[in-house]
């Protein structure tokens, strides 16, 4: 037999859930038949068909039979305490830090790049970039392990949430549910947008051309789990030439939401081709800006400058020096304050590129 120690991030979580995080390869069956058989001690006492719901304490010992031996060195602890601060911060590079503390990783995703899994064995995705970056940072659990607490398309650019701990993931989990987190995005979409707007629409996701479309009934070629409604408020920064550069708030999160709802209304993101978008070289210019949270939380309000491309096009198209670019919709149309706050997004996204200073929690 081998042991294995469970950590604070499996504190009070069922023996059996923790086998079953260890040995997804394993079917449940297997496991209950080893716990039956006494295969599996913990803290030296053997098991029974009853230690299945056991909750299991930080430091506990758990020991497991050697046939278990060869999935577990396979699966590794995936921290390698031997890296130094400086070649951590070397493998998170593509995916500048904006935020973390104890709990919670925040990075800005660089545009093209898979959160998962790409395309091709050679391709990097972000999830394995920052759990080489966390490596030897964090407590080991058996139970628990980093990852992304939200979706974002790859081509998408912009923030995105990684868990540290078991707390963290709870937390923002809890407020994604409550709807507390204030999500806000920038993109370009085609053709002119003079007011602001609220997008109210009963989306289906048809899983065979991966699109997510408006719900028809008795639209036989869709084939979806459901019809899911979905709110996005729009806010024009500016306008000029075929384009306009709008900032998003999604009120709800369906997949691919915002590149569905712009198609929808008429306004498809510019270079989107999936859903109906004009040609732009650069792709589609979409990009997750800023999140906020509730103050009870003691977060920071974030933001993430956008990409190189997508500033260079911002300016090159929308820059109102020596363009007949419109600025935040027509005047009449915006409250003061509304005006001003939307003047002064625009001007930071004309500054030059600059690096923010990272947050610590």
């Amino acid at each position: 037999m081998f042991e294995i120690k469970a950590a604070i991030d499996d504190e009070n979580r069922r023996l059996d859930r923790i086998l079953r995080k260890l040995f997804p390869d394993a079917s449940l069956s297997h496991i209950y038949a080893l716990l039956r058989r006494g295969k599996i001690a913990v803290n030296g006492k053997k098991s029974g068909a009853e230690c299945a719901h056991l909750r299991i304490m930080a430091g506990d010992v758990i020991a497991l039979p050697d046939e278990l031996s060869a999935a577990w060195r396979k699966k590794g602890s995936g921290n390698d305490p031997s890296l130094t601060p400086d070649a951590r911060l070397r493998i998170i590079d593509e995916a500048r830090i904006i935020f973390e503390n104890d709990d919670l990783l925040v990075v800005n995703k660089s545009a093209g790049m898979p959160v998962h899994g790409g395309s091709s064995k050679k391709q990097k995705n972000l999830a394995e970039i920052v759990d080489a970056y966390l490596s030897g940072t964090i407590s080991a659990s058996l139970s628990f392990a980093p990852g992304p607490l939200h979706r974002l398309d790859q081509p998408t650019s912009g923030l995105i949430v990684f868990s540290k701990s078991l707390a963290g993931a709870r937390l923002f989990t809890a407020l994604i549910g409550e709807h507390t987190v204030v999500k806000r995005y920038l993109a370009v979409v085609d053709g002119y947008i003079e007011t602001p707007a609220l997008w109210r629409d009963a989306l289906v996701r048809n899983r065979e051309e991966r699109k997510t479309l408006a719900a028809e009934r008795g639209d036989a070629g869709v084939h979806a789990a459901g019809v899911q409604n979905a709110e996005t408020y729009v806010e024009p920064l500016a306008s000029a030439s075929a384009y306009s550069l709008i900032l998003a708030e999604i009120r709800t999160g369906r997949t691919h939401q915002i590149r569905s709802q712009a198609a929808l209304h008429g306004h498809p993101l510019a270079g989107d081709k999936k859903y109906g978008g004009s040609f732009l070289k650069t792709g589609l210019l979409l990009h997750a800006y800023s999140l906020e949270f509730p103050a009870e939380t003691g977060l920071p309000a974030l933001e993430a400058p956008p990409p190189h491309t997508f500033r260079r096009f911002i300016r090159a198209v929308f820059n109102p020096e020596g363009s007949a670019a419109v600025l935040c919709g027509r005047p009449r149309h915006l409250l003061p304050h509304r005006k001003d706050r939307c003047a002064e997004i625009f001007r930071r996204l004309l500054e030059p590129e600059h690096t923010r200073p990272r947050l610590r929690g």
